[in-house]
């Protein structure tokens, strides 16, 4: 039988609080379930109206990972070393523009490539995302 759909991709976050506050109050993305499980906070958020995919951003640990791997995963993480997003755009230079008045740093302005128009930054933990316009 073959797989019909990803339904979920994890981003390592240091602080999901915090993570929440980047990604929906800065980034415009929606919460799509938040719910404490007692051995973990299970947090997703996804573009709106695009159901078909969630983030759970999951603050290293238990029960994934033991102690020991779960603070060399967070020293990682705060040099950059972590996941990527990459998100899609109709007007990667206004996007930039408008993310720019809200306070975001970026690590690269709009620049044009074979594939389309694209920038970067880094969340509050360090991960990379990627804004791109198709070409």
């Amino acid at each position: 039988m073959p797989l019909t759909a990803l339904t979920h991709s994890r981003l390592f976050v240091l602080d999901q609080d915090q993570a929440l506050d980047f990604y929906v109050g800065t980034l415009g993305l929606e919460v799509a379930e938040d719910v404490e499980l007692g051995f973990m906070r299970w947090l997703t958020i996804r573009v709106p109206g695009h159901p078909e995919l969630e983030v759970l951003l999951e603050r290293p640990g238990p029960p994934s990972l033991d102690d020991a791997t779960a603070a060399q995963l967070r020293e990682l993480i705060a040099k950059g070393a972590g996941g990527t997003l990459i998100f899609a755009t109709d007007d990667c230079r206004a996007t930039y523009d408008e993310l720019r008045a809200k306070g975001v740093e970026f690590s690269e302005e709009p620049t044009e490539r074979p594939y389309g128009i694209d920038c970067a930054l880094r969340d509050p933990s360090g991960n990379a995302i990627r804004i791109t316009q198709r070409a």
